[in-house]
């Protein structure tokens, strides 16, 4: 028996960073809400982001995430009702389906501690990984999305290993959000079948030069460290402005700057002068006529986790 209403918080993520494709990812500042309580059938409503456009039945992704962790665990699932109020975009490569997702699982192993009584989480993060990664076909955005901050993660032998990489106190982000879309299908499929030995280390020496600047503060080594040559440059006859946009992040002062994701949203990590990066950001979009927001936010470090609760 479900005895009490539960909220759960999880946070958009950014996934790459540049070099570290499909593994790297990092929670930010912006946040979905969850609230789920039993009820005579099943019900959803959605507010904010999606709200005329996703699912608002038992074929919403955070209510068919809870229903496949019941049935994982061969556990009835109880009719519920869920209301989603969203802050994180839609296909723009923040991570909105792996928040879903993630959302979903978090609350799903809330109700089956209330419903056996145990006041323990039913699953361990690591069950919750592997069940959000197999969801949603990759790892990165759900291992940030879970489990907070930056976080590397990497996959041996069928089994998820994730590692986290301490940031920064005062590193920032400045996102441009194009109005546009891009589906990670669409994105995936511009992606060539295979890279020169030339690429994969170009790739391989920055995503290790990334790790050690975030880590130790090194952050003059951004500018080199964030740059990539496995998914960037095919992504960019997606979205033709993302290369002026980039320059004008950089000359604005950004510390380093990549798209989130599979995009069309580009994050320019900063250290002061985030809204002159913001503006040069914006003003180069619209020279290239493309429509879209800006937004200031930061890394956190805390992941899913249930509303007026820290880990």
């Amino acid at each position: 028996m479900v005895s009490d209403p539960i909220t759960v918080r999880v946070p958009a993520t950014t996934a790459n960073l540049g070099p570290g494709f499909d593994c790297m990812g990092m929670a930010l500042d912006v946040w979905n809400e969850v609230w789920v309580e039993e009820g005579k059938d099943p019900e959803v409503s959605i507010q904010g982001q999606g709200s005329s456009d996703l699912p608002a039945d038992a074929d919403n992704l955070v209510y068919r995430a809870m229903k496949h962790l019941f049935e994982h665990a061969q556990v009835d699932m109880p009719p519920l009702r869920l209301r989603c109020h969203n802050q994180i975009p839609l296909q723009r490569g923040l991570g909105s389906s792996a928040a879903a997702i993630v959302g979903g699982l978090v609350a799903a192993d809330l109700l089956m501690s209330q419903i056996w009584g145990s006041g323990a989480p039913a699953h361990s993060k690591e069950d919750l990984l592997e069940r959000a990664a197999h969801l949603e076909g990759h790892p990165d955005n759900v291992a940030a999305a879970l489990l907070g901050g930056l976080q590397l993660v990497v996959s041996e032998e069928g089994t998820l290993v994730t590692d986290p990489v301490p940031l920064p106190d005062d590193i920032a982000t400045v996102l441009f959000i194009p109005q546009m879309t891009i589906a990670t299908e669409d994105a995936r499929k511009v992606l060539p079948s295979s890279v020169s030995r030339e690429d994969a280390l170009y790739n391989a020496g920055r995503v290790a030069l990334l790790v050690n600047a975030l880590s130790t503060g090194r952050l003059d080594h951004l500018p080199l460290a964030t740059r990539d040559r496995l998914h960037q440059p095919y992504r960019q006859k997606l979205f033709p402005a993302m290369k002026v946009i980039f320059q004008a992040a950089m000359k604005a002062g950004a510390l380093g700057v990549f798209l989130s994701g599979s995009g069309p949203t580009i994050l320019a990590l900063t250290r002061g002068r985030e809204m002159t990066v913001a503006y040069e950001m914006a003003d180069a979009a619209r020279k290239a006529n493309v429509d879209g927001e800006t937004k200031i936010t930061k890394p956190t470090p805390q992941g899913a986790h249930p509303m007026g609760t820290r880990e």
